[in-house]
């Protein structure tokens, strides 16, 4: 429906465009321009038969979308990855170790996703896995399944989640493995890895932060006007639910692009039902369509105080009491940000760099999830980071 009405809007402005009332971004002010001029020399019936080819246009395209969506519920791609081990768990959290048997030695390292989306977006497929390459090339990864919140997590705040749950996982990596892991954190996890590599400096060996948000005004300043406005409707909602829920969360990223899902499933339409960038697309449509909701509390956190009061940035995030400040992060740490990532825009990301003492930048060509899965992200993302964490961990020990 979201995208029908995106589709037969475009006749809706038709009358604006005749009249010259018709707002044009600055970008496109010049064709507009050509585009009158061309009505107005074509005479009257000029707008009619214009609108005739837009509704024929509207519905080729909504059409082929449709065939796309079909195709996607219809493929017959399904993950069936062989089981990871748990080493531990607490609640709905689960620790899974990915090390090989010919890597226990190697240096350990400890993987924190974000809560909103499933873990596996790090081990996607067998040839699309940051877990299973690290794995491969000698290191000993371990990686945070969320999971869904069940009863015990509906309260939680993230100081719940890091002071608690994540300092235990860490604890218990340094402990299979004899030492102190690196932990990299993705997207939100970003956060969530730099506030235990703050508060754990004892066991945090290396911190690398992958598509990380840290100002959450820079660049979107009417966003964050608009998530203080509904602070207090929106509130109660989530009191009143106790959570909210995985479709609302993917309303608001599907708001950040709203053609998005017209462009990808008119193009999927067009791929060979057997090839393999159909199937990496339904991998990356599963996952994508995979989410959990998000707890009362930490939702509060994250949509109030990150992206409405921009609390991070301005050292006003708190966990247990204490403000996580980057400056106070010694380990050393790296950096890797997207510059096509709508998601977590640069200019969110950026200021982390300049905050970390000790931090090495990486920009990259792809976009918030294409840097894991797309088909570059051996060479632009694996195996980089792989060679910082082995150099790293060679440098402390020396």
């Amino acid at each position: 429906m979201t995208h029908a009405s995106t589709m037969m809007s475009s006749r809706s402005a038709l009358p604006l465009l005749k009249d010259g009332s018709l707002a044009w971004k600055p970008h496109l002010a010049e064709g507009a321009a050509a585009l009158t001029a061309s009505l107005d020399a074509a005479g009257p019936e000029s707008l009619k038969r214009l609108d005739e080819a837009v509704a024929a246009e509207a519905m080729r395209r909504h059409d082929r979308f449709l065939d796309g969506v079909a195709a996607y519920r219809h493929h017959r791609y399904r993950r069936a990855l062989p089981p990871v081990p748990a080493v531990w768990s607490q609640g709905s959290t689960r620790l899974l170790d990915y090390r090989l048997p010919e890597g226990q030695g190697g240096a350990p390292v400890l993987v924190i996703p974000s809560l909103i989306n499933r873990a596996y977006i790090l081990d996607l497929t067998a040839k699309r896995s940051l877990m299973r390459y690290m794995a491969a090339k000698g290191l000993a990864p371990f990686l945070v399944d969320w999971d869904a919140p069940g009863e015990a997590e509906r309260r939680f705040t993230l100081t719940d989640y890091i002071a608690g749950r994540l300092e235990a996982a860490l604890e218990r990596v340094a402990e299979l493995a004899g030492r102190k892991p690196a932990v990299i954190g993705y997207c939100m996890g970003g956060l969530l890895a730099l506030a235990l590599a703050q508060r754990r400096p004892d066991l945090v060996a290396s911190l690398v932060l992958l598509a990380t948000p840290f100002d959450f005004v820079a660049g979107r300043e009417a966003n964050a006007v608009m998530m203080r406005a509904l602070a207090a409707p929106m509130g109660a909602l989530i009191d009143a639910a106790g959570s909210v829920p995985v479709d609302m969360l993917q309303s608001m990223f599907a708001s950040l692009d709203p053609g998005l899902a017209g462009r990808k499933f008119q193009a999927f339409a067009r791929l060979p039902a057997r090839s393999a960038r159909a199937r990496d697309f339904v991998a990356m449509e599963d996952w994508a369509n995979d989410g959990v909701d998000l707890v009362g509390p930490v939702a509060r956190e994250c949509l109030f105080g990150w992206y409405g009061n921009n609390e991070p940035a301005l050292g006003e995030w708190r966990i247990a009491g204490r403000p996580v400040l980057p400056e106070e992060v010694a380990a050393p740490s790296l950096l890797m940000i997207p510059h096509r990532d709508r998601i977590v825009p640069p200019m969110s990301a950026l200021p982390l760099a300049e905050r970390l003492p000790n931090a090495k930048l990486t920009m990259l060509d792809g976009g918030h999830v294409g840097m894991l899965t797309g088909p570059r992200a051996k060479t632009e993302v694996y195996g980089p980071l792989v060679r910082w964490l082995k150099r790293t961990d060679q440098l402390r020990k020396s």
